[in-house]
């Protein structure tokens, strides 16, 4: 999922809950039809630098779609802090678009609804089938043994982004492997004046994307097998805690960066103020602020020891933007049309390219376009050392109350308050109480 959300913390655990119980916009009206053939309604995500970036990436699209098929589609450019409420709102409502963005996280939450047209075996053969996709992105379409919810669209994963001079005036010669090598790094950069590494701590999306990945290199899980919170066991509180402690202790994220929450650690990095940067497929974003790519490196995010893998090396959870229909569509046909188009080949490799992501979809990732070196560390990360965030239905519920748990845990931090296992697991056991029962 794209990291400049910043989900909006408020009614979305009260509006899934009301989702969940009204069945969705799908069920409440009997299913999509195709009265309405001439238009589509798209719900965008807010993929670039800004709004009016998107629009100048996406309408050219639209309109190449309205020439080849008669069917106009009308664009919305939803910001990721409105995104998941507005998509609930209309679940229970009924009066959603035709088609729409989903973050790739929200699949299995959304799923649960019933509000999304279900992506089964006829459905994918009128978009070419599912075999055109990439197993990694499909592992994060909806729960295990239920058809997916939702088309992958863009593929993501985080990569470590080092400004080159920083590094160099620092001495230092090659990216950080493990995290005790970049608290080290740290300090020969604070040493020179700058901010060692960015952070959106007041970003609920951002903040839970690490904490799983952390917790992942802690050998654990938020959820049991049977699906159930557990959000409390010691390995992820010991996990939550190396993560604030790069703020609170290990002093290489600013306080400042405590009540980041939109792209202002990515504004950082591009000007030069700061040495490193996690973020997801950041190389357009960092363009469009004028950074040059030969200004700086991509290397994996750092795990505890050895080199990035499966199990307690995990370094990024699998990110990526998912198209889903709406299921009481007014215009199924071309609903279905929509989907096919923006996973075509062509389409696949021109909103990637501007996107900096990678195609989910097998045949247009092999284009050499996907092949710089910043683009082989993503797909690299993606097919070896990225999981899949918790499939469960109440996966967006966890995003929100651990991401806020870990801004304030952040807060916290910014404002001198000691960081102890304690303080820890008390924000994290408050997170686990907020969650709906099983």
């Amino acid at each position: 999922m794209r990291s400049i959300r910043a989900a909006a913390v408020g009614a979305v655990t009260m509006s899934l809950a009301l989702a969940a119980t009204a069945c969705g916009g799908g069920s409440s009206t009997g299913g999509g039809s195709n009265d309405s053939p001439k238009t589509l309604t798209y719900w965008a995500s807010n993929q670039g630098a800004s709004i009016e970036v998107d629009k100048k990436v996406l309408q050219p699209e639209l309109d190449k779609f309205q020439k080849q098929t008669g069917i106009k589609v009308k664009l919305e450019v939803v910001p990721w802090s409105d995104l998941l409420n507005r998509i609930l709102t209309a679940t229970t409502s009924g009066q959603g678009p035709d088609v729409l963005n989903i973050g790739n996280t929200w699949s299995a939450s959304l799923q649960a609804t019933g509000a999304l047209l279900p992506w089964d075996a006829k459905n994918f053969a009128k978009i070419g089938g599912k075999d055109r996709f990439v197993d990694s992105a499909l592992g994060s379409t909806g729960a295990t043994g239920k058809d997916p919810a939702a088309v992958p669209l863009y593929s993501m994963a985080y990569a470590l982004y080092y400004n080159k001079k920083i590094f160099a005036d620092a001495g230092i010669s090659q990216p950080p492997a493990t995290w005790d090598e970049l608290i080290a790094d740290g300090k020969k950069i604070s040493a020179k004046g700058k901010s060692v590494l960015g952070a959106e701590g007041g970003n609920v999306s951002e903040n839970i994307h690490h904490a799983f990945v952390f917790a992942k290199q802690h050998g654990a899980d938020f959820f049991t097998s049977d699906g159930k919170p557990d959000f409390t066991n010691d390995n992820i509180v010991t996990a939550v805690k190396q993560y604030i402690d790069l703020m609170a202790k290990d002093k290489v994220i600013p306080t400042g960066d405590a009540e980041y929450a939109q792209n202002q650690s990515v504004s950082d990095f591009a000007k030069g103020k700061q040495a490193m940067l996690l973020w997801q497929s950041a190389s357009a974003n960092l363009k469009s602020q004028g950074m040059s790519d030969s200004d700086y490196g991509i290397a994996p995010v750092p795990v505890q020891s050895g080199t990035p893998g499966t199990g307690t090396q995990v370094n990024s959870m699998v990110a990526g933007i998912n198209l889903a229909v709406f299921a009481n569509t007014k215009n199924l046909d071309g609903a279905t049309k929509f989907v096919k188009f923006m996973t075509s080949d062509d389409e696949q490799k021109i909103l990637n390219t501007a996107y900096s992501s990678i195609p989910p979809v097998k045949t247009a990732q092999q284009d050499a376009a996907f092949n710089t070196p910043a683009n082989s560390v993503l797909k690299n990360t993606l097919a070896t050392s990225a999981a899949a965030l918790p499939q469960v239905a109440s996966e967006s519920q966890f995003e929100t109350t651990v991401g806020t748990a870990v801004k304030n845990l952040f807060a916290d931090a910014a404002a001198g308050h000691p960081i102890t296992t304690d303080s820890v697991k008390a924000e994290l056991e408050k997170a686990q109480q907020q969650m709906p029962a099983a």
